[in-house]
Order: structure tokens, then C-alpha cells, then sequence
């Protein structure tokens, strides 16, 4: 009986929190006769769970004048007309900010392999929209550097270009994710020290180890893999990729390797005695072979989520369109950029001191003065 009166009650809890948070989220603060009919005991418990959340309201006001110190120095990037990355302002010599700039002598770094060939325009803080270009890539880094052109009108934008900082904080330090209208999106905790992630891309095929014939032959192809979505077939055989001949198993195998998660390989294969050209994107291997359950508990990730030089690791919550964009300390200086989503508590940022080299480097690539 006690059992099942625990059973009876865990489920009443279950269907009350439901309702609740359902009743919340859709007509916002309940009125005197909603309150009545949620039991004084879970409305304390709902409240006291919100209060002791990182991220509740009150603590991410507490922290709001601290992302005001990137004030115009996030932007928001649109590729393929929908929002794909946060983007981050930044000056010649990345370690300088200072006073507002024109886009003549501004730029903005943001994710490269959530870009596209669609057109790029960026979103500023007061909703203008702006075309941009890609003016330099570092494919060891996932950087790229957009160059904002003049809209419509003829007008160039007047931008605050960010402060990069060298420190790095220590392990347990609070970290903070601002957007393009400097709210907090996320409110992270310092995980671990700078360290590598090494590059995990997958095309998704098993090669025939004891095929003789110049190239490789697929034996089999991966459920969900880019292989797959390609359309490459069992028997299959790989010569060329991105125009390079291969000669053997080892050779695709080394080309593959060297391939980062995001990146479009072109393949040239030959099928029951044609030649054929596809084109394939590389994908995590960590996602191509996670089971559902791990997808679910993961959630949305970037598609490129390693292959990195070095970066900081936190567990700020990211939606994968909100990396590109600074992290601060507590002190609202920019100690790196969001980098990569890569799982249920997992971020990646690159840190200032290894973002301020590349962009010295884009910039004087793309002819910046």
C-alpha cells in the first residue's frame, strides 16, 4: 500500500509539474484561480528548483551589465536566409579595441564551416542587415573573416570592435556567452584548461583491406553517414578525391583523415565499369556512430566539433547557430570565441591569444591595412 501510494503520489507530482510548466510557458503568470489549483507544496518546489538554476532570471540580470562590455561587437550571421552563427568584431590588431569603427577598417570572424556559397549578410544589435563577404579562412581553426559591405543605401555601419584578452581563467570560473543585443544566452562554468582536440571527420565507408585494383573498394557504407547520403554503393571503387589520384586502400584512407568535419570532398569512383563523380560532406565520426538515445541526450551540435589546436571547455548550454560570438570572465573581457557545441555539457572556445594570431594573419591576407 505505501508503495503504491508513493506511486500515486511521483505520478500527481509528474501531471502537476506538467501542467504547471506547460500553463507557464503559454499564458505566462498564472491568475489567482490557476495558482489555487496548484498545490502549495509543488509550487514551492517548482520555485525553489527555477531559483537554484544557474541560469534563472535574477542571476542572468545580475551578470547583464557585464555582456554590455561587447556592446556592438556581436553580430549575427544569415546565410541561406536563415541565422547560422554568432560573429564577433574585431580590428587589425586584435588585441586593441577602443572607439567605434567603420566596417573599412572592421571585420568579423565567425564559424567557418556553418558558412555556405549562399549569400552572408549580418544582423546588427539594432535589427539593420548588412551584406558581407568571406575574405579569409584558417581550416586548422574554423575561422573565417567576413568583410561587411555596404547595404542598399550606400551606407557602411559604425562597429565597436571587441578586446581580446590573453588570460586564460581558471578551472571553475564563471564564463558568459552574450549575443547580438548583448543578452546573456548562456552562463557557463570553466571545465578544463587549454588543450587539443584532435579531428574526428568520417565519410562513413569500411574498404575491402584485400582489393588489388588501383584506388579502393567500398565493402560497406554507414547507416546515416555522408557516404550514404552521397549515394555511394557497396563495390563502389574511390580513385580520385578532390582530383588526386589514389592509388591503393592507404592512400584514401591518409587523404580521408586529413579531411575536417564540414568539408565537401569530391570523389570520383568507378561504378560497374563508369566513372562517376559525387560530392561528400564530412561529418563527426562521434555523431555518425552514437546510438539514438546519445543523440537525444547530446541534443543539436555544429557540424564540426573538433579538429582543434587548442580550446577551452565549458559547459555553457549553446545552440549551434550561437557559436562565432565572445566569451567573457567575469570581469567582461573576452578571454575567447564559442568555437563548437559538442555535447549535452560540452562547449569549445578558441582562446584570445590563439584567435588574435589568426586574425592579425586573415587580415593582412584580405588586404586590411
Amino acid at each position: 500500500m505505501q508503495k503504491r501510494a508513493r506511486t500515486s503520489r511521483k505520478r500527481t507530482f509528474t501531471s502537476w509539474a506538467s501542467v504547471a510548466i506547460v500553463a507557464a510557458s503559454i499564458a505566462g503568470p498564472a491568475s489567482g484561480q490557476e495558482e489555487a489549483s496548484v498545490p502549495a507544496w509543488l509550487q514551492e518546489r517548482l520555485v525553489e528548483r527555477v531559483m537554484h538554476r544557474r541560469d534563472n532570471g535574477e542571476m542572468m540580470q545580475l551578470v547583464r551589465p557585464i555582456a554590455d562590455r561587447a556592446a556592438d561587437g556581436v553580430v549575427g550571421v544569415i546565410c541561406g536566409g536563415r541565422p547560422v552563427s554568432l560573429g564577433t568584431v574585431v580590428a587589425k590588431s586584435s588585441l586593441m579595441g577602443g572607439a567605434a569603427v567603420a566596417t573599412s577598417d572592421a571585420y568579423v570572424i565567425t564559424k567557418r564551416s556553418e558558412l555556405s556559397n549562399d549569400p552572408i549578410r549580418v544582423r546588427l544589435r539594432d535589427g539593420r542587415m548588412f551584406p558581407a563577404r568571406v575574405a579569409a579562412v584558417r581550416r586548422r581553426s574554423d575561422l573565417a573573416l567576413l568583410v561587411i559591405e555596404r547595404d542598399n543605401t550606400g551606407t557602411l555601419p559604425m562597429l565597436l570592435p571587441v578586446t581580446l584578452t590573453s588570460s586564460v581563467p581558471v578551472v571553475g570560473s564563471f564564463l558568459i556567452s552574450p549575443d547580438r543585443t548583448n543578452r546573456v544566452i548562456g552562463l557557463g562554468v570553466m571545465g578544463a584548461g587549454p588543450r587539443r582536440v584532435e579531428h574526428r571527420g568520417m565519410l562513413g565507408v569500411q574498404l575491402n583491406p584485400n582489393a588489388s585494383t588501383a584506388g579502393a573498394q567500398v565493402e560497406q557504407i554507414l547507416p546515416n553517414s555522408s557516404a550514404s547520403e552521397a549515394g555511394l554503393e557497396s563495390g563502389d571503387r574511390i580513385i580520385a578525391i578532390n582530383g588526386q589520384m589514389q592509388t591503393n586502400k592507404d592512400a584514401v584512407m591518409s587523404t580521408l583523415r586529413r579531411m575536417f568535419p564540414g568539408e565537401i570532398v569530391q570523389l570520383t569512383i568507378v561504378r560497374d565499369g563508369d566513372t562517376k563523380e559525387l560530392s561528400a560532406k564530412m561529418r563527426e565520426a562521434s555523431i555518425v556512430t552514437e546510438s539514438e538515445n546519445d543523440a537525444r541526450v547530446n541534443g543539436a551540435r555544429n557540424i564540426r566539433l573538433s579538429g582543434f589546436e587548442e580550446v577551452l571547455q565549458h559547459d555553457t548550454v549553446l545552440n549551434p547557430d550561437q557559436c562565432g560570438g565572445p566569451l567573457l570572465n567575469s570581469d567582461g573581457q573576452v578571454i575567447g570565441i564559442n568555437i563548437a557545441r559538442a555535447g549535452r555539457v560540452v562547449s569549445y572556445a578558441l582562446p584570445s591569444s590563439l584567435v588574435s594570431v589568426e586574425v592579425s594573419s586573415m587580415i593582412a591576407e584580405a588586404g586590411g591595412k
